[in-house]
């Protein structure tokens, strides 16, 4: 069996930034565990398997899988997913511009695609589920001692960590400079014991005071028990930081829009766009987007 195979830098419109992703384009059904063995050995923060979709409705459907499990959502793969089909000729876009449907076990994920004046397109999701608080956060001295600061390092003034997730959860944590997010060190026996407790130890580190003009946000992610030690970009994460965002927003109806930088620390700067839309107060849709930049590709013989 030869699967032709190509990686994509994704939230980035440079070679070599963004977050690398493998990806697989129109495969048979293969084993699960199969899959898991090829995320494994690309050891990117994730490989995604495009698949024929169950869901008539869908272009296709996506198989996601980290180094370590396979996730029912995740953003650049989204992002880079799309991307390749519509480069493919496979996604029903015809011009500039376009939109369609793919599967994910979290549900149907609608994409938006535009050509850029660079030449590059901008890929858009809108997440199939809004973000939702799974569980009460950690006190402040645990997250200092997960995180390698000191509490007063933490930010204050209303600003209460939250786990959050549009499909995945994630820990939202803030701090006060991008000096201390910096020199963030994951402690990875408390990051063992919150996973034990919780299930769920994905951090979302960011402050308000990014190195780029026009962001608006500076963030970082650590996922060891996803086999992710740190995460150039991720899109999940920033999706389910609108909910977390927009409650502070001051604003209850109309798009509210932040430009995320994340991955600097790692030689990997990455752009994300995020949007939320409120009505009366109330998230009503969550969108992320961004730019890609294919690489590689070559095949994979079993």
């Amino acid at each position: 069996m030869t699967l032709r195979y190509c990686t994509v830098d994704v939230f980035t419109d440079h070679p070599f930034g963004g977050n690398p992703l493998a990806v697989f384009c129109d495969v048979p059904e293969l084993p699960t565990d199969f899959m898991q063995k090829v995320a494994r050995e690309f050891n990117l923060s994730e490989t995604v398997f495009i698949v024929k979709p169950r869901d008539p409705r869908a272009a296709r459907r996506l198989r996601i899988f980290t180094p370590a499990r396979e996730l029912p959502f995740a953003g650049h793969p989204t992002i880079g997913a799309a991307q390749v089909l519509v480069e493919e000729g496979l996604a029903g876009v015809h011009g500039a511009s376009g939109q369609f449907l793919l599967e994910e076990e979290v549900g149907l994920v609608p994409i938006q695609v535009q050509r850029q004046q660079d030449g590059h397109w901008f890929v858009q999701l809108t997440t199939a589920r809004l973000p939702e608080q799974t569980a009460k956060a950690p006190p402040a001295e645990e997250l200092a001692t997960l995180l390698g600061i000191s509490t007063g390092d933490l930010l204050g003034d209303g600003e209460t960590p939250q786990y959050l997730s549009c499909g995945v959860p994630f820990l939202f944590v803030g701090v006060r400079s991008r000096a201390v997010l910096g020199r963030l060190s994951i402690d990875p026996d408390a990051s063992h014991r919150l996973h034990e407790a919780t299930g769920m130890s994905q951090v979302f580190a960011f402050c308000y005071e990014p190195e780029r003009k026009g962001s608006d946000i500076r963030a970082r992610m650590f996922a060891q028990e996803f086999g992710i030690t740190e995460d150039p970009a991720t899109g999940s994460a920033v999706a389910a930081l609108a909910g977390y965002l927009a409650p502070r927003a001051g604003t209850s109806d109309g798009t509210l829009r932040w430009t995320v930088e994340q991955g600097f620390e790692m030689g990997r700067p990455s752009l994300l766009y995020l949007e939320a839309d409120m009505v009366k107060g109330a998230l009503t849709a969550v969108r992320v987007g961004g730019t890609a930049v294919r690489m590689m590709e070559g095949e994979l013989k079993s």
